[in-house]
């Protein structure tokens, strides 16, 4: 999964893809290095971010995803916990909500998912992005991470989402620790417990640059690197900024026996 931060304020890129051609020709440019999702936002949820208004996140989003369907010849993804947001893009032509709130941020947004049958990916947050790195606490992350995950897999069920629509992410960054960013990371083979597509996003995040000791550091080596661990414990679904460089790392990994015949392997 290719990374497009239609935003001003992203954390990764600075703001560099907030014009329109310019996210739409990275889109073109990732679905070209081998991409097999893009995910497109229009609002950053890095630590202590403001939330941006749905009129707003649409009147960044919308021209890119229009200009994108039909051409960029891979499903795109809507970054957004907004039920209006999500229902606009999924019009324009998305086919997938990505959601931070896993759902739960808009009353609204369950009813988007089940009128449109569309994909949805519903990601672990402790606190929201103004919050959530004040001071994350847990007992076990790895198992209050399923347990959350599984309740809200359990709802959309409920709710008649079919099983097959619905992807799982732990949300590395999101009100965790270093550590427990690490500890995640290391256990992710366990989601696979909840029988749904895993989807992590780990690249360029900050636990890289803890881990190797330098704030300044290149993180593109870092993600790689992770982006093996996690293919090789079978995660389905890499999202990253850097795919030619994760894909050609991944092939080469799989080539050399490093994935066994249960990963099942997207970039």
């Amino acid at each position: 999964m290719g990374v497009v931060n239609v935003t001003p304020d992203s954390f990764s890129d600075g703001g560099r893809f907030l014009a329109p051609q310019a996210a739409i020709d990275l889109a073109l440019r990732l679905a070209a290095d081998g991409a097999d999702l893009i995910d497109i936002g229009g609002e950053s949820t890095r630590p202590y971010s403001q939330p941006v208004l749905p009129d707003e996140q649409a009147r960044r989003v919308l021209p890119v995803i229009e200009d994108l369907v039909g051409r960029v010849g891979v499903p795109i993804s809507i970054d957004t916990s907004s039920a209006v947001v999500a229902r606009e893009a999924l019009a324009a032509g998305a086919e997938i909500v990505n959601d931070v709130t896993a759902l739960a941020g808009d009353e609204d947004m369950l009813e988007v998912v089940l009128r449109s049958r569309c994909g949805v990916c519903l990601m672990h947050m402790q606190g929201t992005p103004a919050t959530m790195q004040d001071n994350p606490q847990y007992g076990d992350v790895v198992a209050e991470v399923l347990d959350y995950l599984r309740c809200r897999r359990d709802a959309l069920l409920a709710a008649g989402v079919p099983h097959d629509s619905i992807a799982l992410d732990p949300g590395i960054g999101f009100g965790k620790t270093h550590q427990h960013n690490l500890t995640l990371l290391a256990s992710a083979y366990r989601l696979h417990e909840l029988g749904c597509p895993v989807l992590v996003g780990h690249s360029r995040k900050g636990f890289i640059a803890k881990v190797l000791a330098d704030k300044e550091v290149d993180r593109t080596a870092g993600s790689i690197g992770v982006s093996l661990s996690l293919a090789a414990q079978g995660v389905q679904v890499i999202r990253v900024h850097d795919v030619a460089a994760v894909r050609q790392a991944v092939l080469l990994f799989e080539a050399t026996g490093g994935i066994d015949g249960r990963a099942a392997v997207v970039e």
